[in-house]
C-alpha cells in the first residue's frame, strides 16, 4: 500500500467522522419536538423506559448521546436510576440503525432497482438536494434537513473513499495476518475497545470494521470480539461525563459499561463454544459489511434477552461499586450535560421555570393572606421563599445565557428567549410577596386598623389580583392561551381599582375618617397590587407573542387599550362588573 493509498484512506476516515457528527447533530437539532414528546413519556416502568432509549437513540443516531442526556437527567433528579437503566438498555440497541444503513455499500447486482439502491448512485442526488435546502431555502427546519441530507452524503463518500482506499490491501500478507491475530478473543476485544474509546463512537467504528470488511480479509472469527469490543469502547464517553456528577449520575454511566462487559463476558465464551462444537463454516468465511451489521444487532438483541429480566440486580451491582455515603448529596438543578442535547436543556430549563414560578406566586398568595392574619413564622417563609426564587433566576438566567450560544432551532431560540424574560416578572413578583408581608408586619405591630370601606375595598383589589395571579401561573405551566387571553382585561381592571381605592382614600382624609399615616400603608399595598398585575401581563403577553409569531404584541395591546378589541372589551367589563367597589 503506497502513500497515496494512505492518505486516500485518511481522507476517506476524516469525511466519515465528519459526515457521521455533522448527520447526528442535523437529526439531533431537526428531532426537537419529538424528542419533547418522547421524553414527556419518562416512567418507572423498565419496558417503556427502553422503549424511549431506543426512539432517542434512533432519532439522534447516537447511544453516546442518549447516555450522556440519561446521566444529566439522573445528575439533576429528573430520572431515578431505575428509570435510567431501562433508557441505556434501549439506547444500546438503538445504535445499531447506522451499521445497516453504512451495510447499503456493499449492495452488488446488474439490475437497474439494486444499482439505484447502492450509494454511489443516490449520495450526490442527496447532496444535491442537502446543498440547496441549506443555500437557497429560507426556512430554518428545511435547512436543518439540508444539513442532514449532506452529512449523510459526506459520510457515504468518506465509506466509499476508505472502501476503496483499503481495497488493495486484500493482497497484503501483513494487513491479512494482522486480522488473524484479531481471531484471538482478547486481542480483538482489545482493539474494538481501544478504537471506540478514541474515536467515543461505536457507530464510527462499526463503520470503519465494514469499510475494511469490503477487502474480504476479515474473517467473522476475527469481526465478533472486535465488534465486542466497539460495544465496550463506547461506554468512555458516559464514564467521562458522569465526573463531578452525583453517585446516582455515575451508577447510570456505570449500568452502560456493566451491561456491555457482562454481555461480553457471557457471549464470547458461548460464541466459542458453539464454534468448537458445531465447527459452523461461516464463521471462517470474509466478512461483508451487512454480515457485520447482522453481527453488531445480535449481539446487542441477545444481550438485553439475557439482561432485561436482570435490571434489579443490575442496580445492586452497582450500589455495591458506588456505595452511599453518609450525607445526602444534592442534585445539580441545571446540568451543563444536557446543552449538549439543546431542545433537552430548553426542556429542563421550562421545567425549573415552572418550579419557579409555582414557588413565586404561592408565596405572593401566602403574603395577601397575612393582611388579614398575621404570623410571623409565614412572614419568615416568605423571606426564605423569596431567596429561593433569586437563586431559581440566578440559575436558570446563568444557563440560559450558556444556551444561547449553542446552536439551536428557531423554535427552542423564541422559548429560551420567552423563559428569560418571564423568570424576570416571576422574581419581582416574589419580590412583592416580601413588600406586602412587610406591610402586614407594619399592620400587625402598630396595631394600624383600617375603616370598614377601606378593608372592603383593599379585599375587592386582593382577590382581583389573586385571580390574575392564577390565572398567570396556568396560561404558562399549561400554555393556555385562552387563559393568557383573559389576562390584559382582568390587569385593565386592577388599573381602575388603584385609580378608584386612592381617590376613596383621599376623601376619607378630606372627611378625617382615615390617617395620614395609615394612608401610606394604604398606598403601599394598592401600589405592590397593581405593579403584581402589570408583571402578569407581561408574561401573558410574552406567552401571546411567542405562540404567535405573526402577533405584533405591542400593536395588539394598544388596540386593546385604545378600545378597538371586542372580545377584550366584553371580559373588560365583565371583570369590572366582578371586581366592583
Amino acid at each position: 500500500m503506497d502513500l497515496f493509498k494512505v492518505l486516500e484512506m485518511i481522507s476517506g476516515l476524516a469525511l466519515f467522522l465528519y459526515g457521521m457528527h455533522v448527520m447526528s447533530a442535523g437529526l439531533e437539532k431537526s428531532a426537537g419536538n419529538r424528542l419533547k414528546s418522547i421524553l414527556a413519556t419518562m416512567t418507572s416502568s423498565t419496558l417503556r423506559g427502553f422503549f424511549l432509549g431506543l426512539g432517542v437513540t434512533t432519532v439522534i443516531q447516537s447511544s453516546s448521546a442518549t447516555t450522556v442526556m440519561v446521566v444529566g437527567f439522573v445528575n439533576s433528579g429528573v430520572m431515578t436510576l431505575k428509570q435510567a437503566i431501562g433508557v441505556i438498555f434501549g439506547a444500546n440497541l438503538g445504535t445499531s440503525v447506522t451499521s445497516w444503513i453504512l451495510s447499503m455499500s456493499s449492495i452488488d447486482g446488474d439490475a437497474l432497482w439494486i444499482k439505484m439502491l447502492k450509494p454511489s448512485s443516490f449520495t450526490p442526488i442527496i447532496a444535491l438536494i442537502g446543498i440547496i435546502l441549506l443555500m437557497f431555502v429560507k426556512n430554518a427546519k428545511k435547512k436543518d434537513v439540508g444539513v442532514i441530507l449532506l452529512g449523510f452524503a459526506v459520510l457515504m463518500f468518506g465509506m466509499d473513499t476508505m472502501s476503496a482506499a483499503v481495497s488493495g490491501l486484500k493482497e497484503v500478507p501483513g494487513f491479512v495476518r494482522m486480522f488473524t491475530l484479531f481471531e484471538n478473543p482478547i486481542a480483538g476485544v482489545l482493539v474494538g475497545t481501544i478504537l471506540t474509546a478514541i474515536i467515543q463512537s461505536s457507530s464510527a467504528s462499526v463503520g470503519i470494521l465494514q469499510a475494511l470488511a469490503t477487502t474480504g480479509s476479515i474473517s467473522y472469527l476475527a469481526c465478533f470480539p472486535i465488534i465486542m469490543g466497539q460495544n465496550i469502547g463506547t461506554c468512555v464517553t458516559a464514564l467521562i461525563s458522569s465526573v463531578g456528577a452525583t453517585k446516582n449520575a455515575r451508577r447510570a454511566a456505570l449500568v452502560h459499561l456493566i451491561f456491555n462487559v457482562c454481555a461480553t463476558l457471557v457471549e464470547l465464551p458461548l460464541f466459542y463454544l458453539v464454534y468448537y462444537i458445531f465447527k459452523p463454516e461461516i464463521v471462517n468465511s470474509a466478512a461483508s459489511p451487512v454480515g457485520i451489521a447482522v453481527v453488531h444487532t445480535c449481539f446487542k438483541l441477545l444481550a438485553l434477552v439475557f439482561f432485561l429480566p436482570m435490571t434489579n440486580l443490575l442496580e445492586k451491582m452497582t450500589y455495591k461499586i458506588v456505595p452511599e455515603g453518609k450525607e445526602a448529596e444534592k442534585t445539580e438543578l441545571l446540568d451543563t450535560r444536557l446543552l449538549a442535547t439543546p431542545t433537552v436543556a430548553v426542556v429542563r430549563c421550562k421545567a425549573v421555570a415552572m418550579d419557579m414560578a409555582k414557588l413565586s406566586v404561592t408565596s405572593l398568595q401566602t403574603s395577601l393572606k397575612l393582611l388579614d392574619n398575621y404570623d410571623a413564622k409565614v412572614a419568615e417563609q416568605i423571606r426564605a421563599e423569596e431567596n429561593l426564587v433569586d437563586m431559581y433566576e440566578d440559575k436558570l438566567g446563568s444557563y440560559m445565557v450558556q444556551l444561547a450560544a449553542v446552536d439551536m432551532t428557531k423554535n427552542d431560540s423564541d422559548e429560551t428567549s420567552k423563559l428569560l424574560h418571564v423568570i424576570g416578572d416571576f422574581e419581582r413578583i416574589s419580590d412583592h410577596a416580601v413588600n406586602i408581608m412587610e406591610s402586614a408586619t407594619e399592620i400587625y405591630e402598630k396595631k394600624v386598623v383600617f375603616s370598614e370601606d377601606a378593608q372592603r375595598e383593599l379585599s375587592v383589589m386582593v382577590n382581583a389580583v389573586s385571580e390574575i395571579l392564577d390565572m398567570t401561573l396556568k396560561a404558562f405551566v399549561d400554555g393556555d392561551l385562552d387563559t393568557a387571553i383573559m389576562i390584559e382585561p382582568l390587569e385593565q381592571v386592577v388599573d381602575l381599582l388603584r385609580e378608584q381605592l386612592k381617590k376613596q382614600h383621599i376623601m376619607r382624609l378630606k372627611q378625617g375618617v382615615c390617617t395620614i399615616e395609615l394612608g401610606f400603608v394604604h398606598s403601599d399595598i394598592i401600589n405592590n397590587l397593581e405593579r403584581i398585575s402589570d408583571h402578569c401581563s407581561n408574561i401573558a403577553g410574552c406567552i401571546l407573542e411567542m405562540s404567535h409569531e405573526s402577533m405584533d404584541m405591542h400593536s395588539y395591546l394598544r388596540n386593546v387599550k385604545e378600545g378597538n378589541a371586542e372580545e377584550f372589551n366584553r371580559r373588560y367589563e365583565q371583570f369590572k362588573v366582578k371586581y366592583t367597589v
